[in-house]
């Protein structure tokens, strides 16, 4: 796993040294040594990687990553290039187009939204191939609830997306009066027809970040 280098580090550096962290780790190089696990190691910290800490404008929470072939790439909802736009996110451009009027593109790449300051941020960072939550209860919750504090001491708002009740449990994490938590449920098929369509989240983050003078989201995903 390629070490977090950037701001970061200054926020959450010492999870790294804690013991939960140092048995989650060795699990993963056992897990990585013998069987097929996603996204690849080099992707894991992702999020990180592609949205510094002081960048983050916008977090969107995700479960655990996608669990079949050429999907998880270290990014909450994204997939990589070439690869079939799955249910959840189709829905999620369903509702950016009925909020925003923008098309909806032919890929479900969201590195853009990652460089625009949108923190995809997946609750548990690894899974085993086809084998949704197999690395829930590892440690990565604990790591991810302190990435989800130490934005909650940020000195910038920051707008919560949280789909969905696991999402919406992290809520308790976000104290400060300051920042904005929308909530509705899941986008996934099963649930985006009870209130995810139509919550127009991706308009009310931007009114939000545009009151507090901060440049809104640009969610217009080209295709490639």
């Amino acid at each position: 796993m390629p070490k977090i280098t950037n701001k970061w580090l200054d926020h959450i550096g010492p999870e790294f040294e804690k013991d939960y962290y140092q048995n989650l780790r060795q699990f993963l190089i056992e897990e990585y040594n013998k069987g097929l696990i996603f996204p690849k190691a080099d992707d894991i910290f992702n999020a990180f990687h592609y949205t510094d800490y002081d960048q983050v404008k916008v977090v969107i929470l995700g479960q655990d990553p996608y669990h079949n072939y050429k999907q998880a790439h270290g990014l909450a909802f994204s997939v990589q290039p070439g690869t079939k736009i799955p249910p959840s996110l189709e829905n999620i451009y369903k509702e950016i187009q009925e909020d925003l009027g923008l098309k909806i593109p032919n890929n479900g790449n969201l590195t853009k939204w990652a460089k625009e300051g949108v923190l995809l941020l997946n609750t548990v960072l690894t899974v085993r191939a086809h084998q949704a939550n197999s690395h829930r209860g590892r440690g990565w919750e604990q790591l991810t609830d302190s990435v989800i504090s130490s934005l909650n001491d940020k000195e910038d708002p920051v707008v919560f997306l949280l789909w969905g009740r696991p999402a919406q449990e992290k809520a308790k994490l976000i104290k400060n009066p300051k920042h904005l938590i929308l909530t509705a449920p899941h986008p996934s098929p099963l649930s985006a027809y009870r209130g995810f369509f139509g919550c127009r989240h991706f308009s009310k983050a931007n009114k939000f970040l545009e009151k507090n003078n901060l440049k809104p989201i640009d969610w217009q995903i080209e295709d490639l």
